[in-house]
């Protein structure tokens, strides 16, 4: 099962996104592809005791930076390790892609090279989150900062499949990220959505409030890629917080430090529990292909756990999945067409 990476995505590549390939080779028993700068992959090859191990190398002479526009690597880098890795997707040299790089030149080389299922009018990023019950899917995360009504109706579907295939959730329950938990509240927008997902046939709840994300009440919350982006980020930086808060005021006096010890096991599940690492990355739902995006910080052991999501969500078939049941859901008879 061959599965291409690019080596050259993210703050730490090629040496965090080697690693982890490395790991995932011979955890998962995947054949990783190597996009990037042939010779630094090498160098960090050199590192590791890879002898038998699958792993193959591609050259791409370029690179994207983290600032760059995704229409500027569609018209000047397509021979940059993110485009020529989408491409092996294309071309069925690999089942999938994985990059901690742009996620808006992720976006462009996705939709360009494998373009998107019919009837997804926009691709789509979910990412698990925690909650006192389990996990949730948050959707979408950044893919789409500007939305209409027909973009998050088909989230709500991408949604609900992945949390099923993936997290083993039956018959989600999907809630709208709104204001208030009233069929009233909302903006335009969040108010016409919950129509069209009040007369579909998901197991919809109604709005969800902000407070509730992580009450575990609803397994996929639907947003625009804007709220869901801060939502996460807010997310990301209370949870460091609250760690850092904790060791603040435990380690101010020797009782404290006494305390620690003896908590230190429930902080570390607790880290883990909330450590995007442990979910390594999101798939761009929507694509006739499956493309996961990392976090840009990612580790080798996050990029370990990406690869691991890449090959599940071939596995699972997901893209099949969401192309029969947008079909299905579009083909209702009360339902407005939305392609």
């Amino acid at each position: 099962m061959k599965i291409a990476i690019d080596a050259m995505g993210g703050d730490d590549a090629p040496q965090a996104i080697v690693e982890g390939a490395i790991i995932a080779t011979r955890e998962f028993g995947i054949e990783p592809i190597l996009v990037g700068d042939e010779s630094a992959i090498q160098r960090e090859l050199s590192k590791h005791n890879v002898m038998g191990l699958p792993i193959s190398v591609i050259h791409a002479s370029q690179q994207v930076e983290m600032d760059e526009s995704p229409s500027s690597v569609i018209r000047k880098k397509r021979d940059s390790s993110i485009w020529v890795a989408t491409r092996l997707v294309k071309e069925g040299a690999a089942i999938a892609v994985v990059s901690a790089g742009n996620t808006g030149a992720s976006m462009a080389a996705g939709l360009f090279n494998l373009g998107p299922l019919s009837c997804v009018e926009r691709p789509a990023i979910p990412t698990p989150l925690p909650t006192l019950a389990g996990t949730a899917i948050l959707i979408d995360v950044g893919a789409n900062v500007d939305c209409k009504p027909n973009h998050l109706f088909q989230f709500a579907i991408m949604g609900r499949i992945y949390a099923e295939e993936i997290f083993g959730l039956s018959d989600p329950r999907v809630g709208l990220l709104s204001i208030g938990e009233e069929d009233t509240k909302g903006n335009e927008l969040t108010k016409e959505v919950f129509k069209r997902l009040k007369r579909s046939k998901l197991n919809f709840v109604g709005n969800v409030e902000g407070r509730d994300v992580y009450s575990g009440e609803v397994d996929v919350i639907v947003c625009d890629g804007f709220i869901g982006n801060v939502a996460l980020k807010i997310s990301e930086g209370l949870s460091e917080a609250i760690i850092q808060f904790l060791k603040k005021e435990i380690l101010v006096s020797s009782l404290g430090k006494l305390g620690y010890l003896l908590l230190k096991p429930s902080f570390s599940r607790f880290k883990k529990k909330i450590d995007y690492a442990e979910y390594g990355g999101a798939p761009l739902l929507g694509l006739n292909g499956t493309s996961i995006i990392c976090h840009g910080h990612s580790s080798p052991e996050a990029i370990k756990n990406a690869i691991q999501v890449a090959k599940e969500s071939y596995k699972r078939g997901v893209t099949r999945h969401i192309q029969e049941q947008i079909v299905q859901h579009m083909g209702e008879p009360s339902q407005e067409r939305l392609c």
